[in-house]
């Protein structure tokens, strides 16, 4: 079955971007079970990037303890703690609280070691440089502590290539990405050690609106590896959502 544009009518006036990239992960998570070793674990996660604000009104409302006094300068002075000086900077900055939509699965016989993380790509991610510098940070993180990472990207409203910016960000490439890298791919990607060299080994495929997607490796360990169905998991989401097959299909 083909693969939607979820960004674009007529799908997203049917149902969101986001309603599909919460969704999926569970669905991978769901079928990943029945093939899953017992010491292995799967969970899904979803987080939309957003502020947290807390004021000394709400923290001293739950903690009877803590009480500010005026210090005379129209500021506070708390109390309870050391009252640090006045920062020496004071700079507007955005930082960002990037979208995650991902699957990670855990080693309990490891003391619930990460073994791999499936890393599903939002707008958000995408939007920035420093949206984009997060989730490439993020992903080689992972790789330089031996979890595999796996990126899905569906967007169809931003051109940049995040695995093309990973490679960039550890000094190498990939000719997968010649002569452009292409704007909807699905990669794995693992480090692995082979006499004493440490080598980042990637699968790679080209997506494309109205064709299927692949099946990929998700590695648990050194020598064992699952299929990661992209396809199966992918259409039983639409089937759910009722996202019909025709729709992101060119006529």
């Amino acid at each position: 079955m083909p693969l939607r544009d979820h960004f674009h009518p007529p799908v997203d006036n049917v149902i969101s971007w986001e309603s599909f990239h919460a969704q999926w992960p569970a669905m991978i998570v769901h079928t990943l079970v029945r093939s899953l070793p017992r010491r292995f674990i799967a969970v899904p996660g979803v987080h939309f990037g957003a502020s947290l604000e807390i004021d000394v009104a709400t923290l001293e409302l739950n903690d009877p303890d803590f009480h500010v006094e005026e210090n005379g300068n129209g500021g506070g002075v708390a109390t309870a703690v050391w009252a640090p000086p006045q920062p020496t900077a004071t700079i507007v900055t955005d930082l960002p609280s990037a979208d995650e939509f991902e699957v990670r699965v855990y080693d309990m016989k490891r003391g619930r070691k990460l073994v791999t993380a499936v890393e599903i790509v939002s707008p958000a991610n995408k939007d920035r440089p420093e949206h984009r510098r997060a989730f490439v940070g993020k992903c080689a993180a992972l790789l330089q502590n031996q979890v595999s990472v796996t990126i899905i990207d569906l967007v169809t409203t931003r051109n940049f290539n995040l695995y093309g910016e990973l490679l960039e960000q550890i000094e190498k490439s990939d000719p997968f990405l010649e002569p452009e890298p292409p704007t909807l791919y699905a990669v794995a990607c693992r480090t692995t050690r082979n006499q004493n060299v440490w080598q980042l080994e990637s699968w790679t495929h080209a997506l494309e609106i109205g064709k299927p997607l692949p099946t990929l490796p998700l590695w648990l360990a050194d020598n064992f590896a699952l299929p990661l169905e992209l396809e199966s998991t992918y259409e039983e989401t639409c089937r759910d959502l009722r996202i019909p097959p025709l729709f992101g299909v060119a006529v």
